[in-house]
């Protein structure tokens, strides 16, 4: 069975193509560009790379354009497009809808009712996969929703101090979310430590950020709430924010409400705070020279990190095992330094030269230390691929 795992933009296209039998990743590639005058189609399979420029009309010719490249007489991997059992999108928010899911019409709709509450996510997917549902009927699509993993977190956990009825009539609740990243951590982890018990916190770290508190592979707790604007500051969302500074904004900046949203959406977060980017390598760099406001946003994000991490401790009952992931977990050297400070206390110590040297997945704590401290890459279109294959089986 071959899984293509889709990762839309509203002008974007690109997919990684997995073989389910061994999980091997066949190939990756995508379509930029897609609706103006000239157009990006390319491919990599191997050693082999290919590209296309031409007007990509839709999402659903982007599809066509890279299935005719996977089938490449001489280098494709494909014989035919139909060998593609399903397209598996990694869905952010599907509203009273979770889990994984085919995609239709009714399903569709569900999900935007949510786009107030994910507005860089939910309307570009829906758009592309209306779309593919209607052009490219023969290809079976599958939502997988990142929401999914957290079903398993507590009620207590779950619920805002609201009126009741508010969680129960309109969703208002913490949804959770980077949901197929933290659960390729808590699969992972748990194979590379071979047990299945561990006390997990994962620390996806990259445009957008969050923590999740795992027990023996379950979630209990995670850092987003009801939207994938709240939690740790992200590169240019807000994060956790008090909801009674809405209306002192409106009045003293003379704005109605849906662009103080679309500030706290969209100029918020690291670059808010430090009027230069959202990148936290731009920001390390600005620090370095002495720009006071790029410091204050590296500062306020790695507390609120600790934040988080401090109150997962106090969830688990400790941890086996604090992971860093994403690409600011991946490679922010500083970051991770800055957030395992002064933590030997709570049996968390750091290896210097190992959190200087890491690649790839390794571990990074030092030898006195209680807690394990390890890198992983996260692979979220992996996770796709096996939820679309396991509900396709199921079919």
């Amino acid at each position: 069975m071959k899984i293509l795992v889709a990762n839309l933009g509203s002008t974007s296209f690109k997919y990684r193509l997995f073989d389910m039998r061994d999980e091997r990743q066949l190939a990756r590639g995508g379509a930029e560009r897609i609706g103006g005058v000239q157009g990006r189609t390319f491919v990599e399979i191997g050693a082999w790379k290919s590209e296309e420029t031409a007007r990509v009309a839709d999402h659903a010719e982007a599809v066509r354009r890279c299935l005719k490249m996977l089938t490449d007489p001489q280098h494709g991997c494909l014989k035919s497009p139909s060998e593609v059992a399903a397209i598996g999108f990694k869905a952010v928010h599907g509203g009273s809808v979770s889990g994984v899911q085919r995609v239709t019409s009714e399903l569709l709709a569900e999900m935007e009712t949510m786009n107030q509450v994910a507005p860089a996510h939910n309307p570009p997917y829906i758009a592309a996969m209306r779309l593919l549902h209607e052009k490219l009927p023969e290809i079976p699509l599958v939502a997988a929703f990142e929401t999914g993993f957290h079903a398993t977190v507590p009620e207590r956990n779950r619920h805002y101090a609201i009126p009741f009825e508010w969680a129960e009539q309109c969703h208002v609740r913490r949804w959770g979310f980077h949901g197929a990243s933290h659960r390729y951590i808590a699969t992972r982890t748990t194979e590379l430590l071979k047990r299945s018990d561990l006390r997990i916190i994962s620390c996806h770290l990259g445009g957008s950020n969050s923590l999740c508190a795992i027990r023996g592979g379950k979630s209990q707790a995670n850092s987003l709430g009801m939207s994938p604007q709240t939690g740790l500051p992200h590169n240019n969302r807000v994060g956790d924010f008090d909801p009674f500074a809405l209306p002192v904004l409106m009045r003293r900046l003379g704005k109605p409400l849906e662009e103080v949203l679309h500030d706290l959406a969209e100029k918020s977060g690291l670059l808010g705070l430090s009027g230069l980017s959202g990148d936290v390598r731009d920001l390390e760099e600005a620090a370095a020279k002495g720009n006071n406001r790029a410091q204050l946003a590296l500062d306020v994000f790695t507390s609120s990190i600790r934040h988080y991490l401090g109150a997962y401790l106090v969830e688990l009952g400790g941890a086996d095992v604090i992971v860093f992931t994403g690409g600011i977990g991946e490679n922010g050297v500083n970051v991770r330094r800055a957030v395992c400070r002064d933590l030997v206390e709570l049996g968390i110590v750091l290896d210097e030269e190992k959190n200087q040297k890491a690649k790839g997945e390794t571990a990074i704590h030092a030898a006195a230390s209680r807690t394990q401290i390890w890198v992983i890459p996260t692979n979220e279109e992996l996770i796709v691929a096996r939820q679309a294959r396991e509900l396709l089986e199921k079919a």
